[in-house]
């Protein structure tokens, strides 16, 4: 089976061929985020990760203190079910869950993307991890992965992808988060993080599963 970064990069390399000008902007924006040094404020390694109070796909509010009282956190933050990074990732994580609560762990993807009724009962009661919605990229701000995202890009997908990202978030389309990944111990200290500008990059599992093996 392919690597997170193998399946990544498989899907950049198509983009490039369907679209090489679309694609050599999104560079030029990416490199512009980081010598601006976008994400440079996220929490770091032994810093404590603020709480949350969140609402699921079945509007019912999950807080980080309760998942912390039976073992570590796994947060992830990423764009929108919209995003085609993002559901490669999440599905890469699916996949590594039972080694993720081998270790006791819990694992929570937040977005700003707002529930709705979209989803059944019988389908909200089989999601395999918590799916949270963080309206305004709020949380993602307080740990520090939250951007605004450039007009280019937004324009892009309003035209040639037809999101109405405003509606989508119920709120400020225009911020969302960069992709991270933080391992919260039960005291609230980070013990491992992953934070990339790149939508393109995300950790892989299997990273994420060693800082676990390391934290227990």
């Amino acid at each position: 089976m392919k690597s997170l970064k193998e399946q990544t990069e498989a899907k950049v390399e198509a983009g490039r061929q369907a679209k090489p000008d679309f694609m050599k902007n999104v560079d030029e924006i990416i490199e512009n985020a980081k010598a601006l040094q976008q994400g440079a404020n996220a929490l770091s390694v032994s810093e404590k990760a603020p709480g949350f109070a969140l609402p699921n796909a079945a509007g019912q509010a999950v807080s980080l203190e309760e998942l912390l009282e039976s073992g570590p956190v796994v947060v992830t933050f990423y764009r929108g079910d919209w995003c085609p990074y993002c559901s490669l990732q999440l599905r890469a994580l699916n996949e590594r869950l039972d080694d993720i609560r081998a270790h006791g762990a819990q694992l929570v993807a937040i977005s700003p993307q707002v529930p709705d009724d979209s989803l059944s009962a019988t389908e909200i009661d089989e999601m395999q991890f918590h799916v949270l919605s963080d309206q305004d990229a709020e949380v993602a701000s307080r740990y520090g992965v939250a951007w605004k995202v450039p007009d280019y890009l937004m324009e892009h997908m309003r035209v040639d992808r037809e999101l109405d990202l405003d509606a989508i978030n119920n709120g400020d389309g225009s911020v969302l988060p960069i992709p991270a990944t933080f391992v919260i111990a039960q005291d609230r200290t980070v013990s491992w993080r992953h934070v990339d500008v790149d939508y393109r990059t995300r950790s892989e599992p299997e990273d994420i599963v060693n800082a676990l093996k390391e934290l227990a």
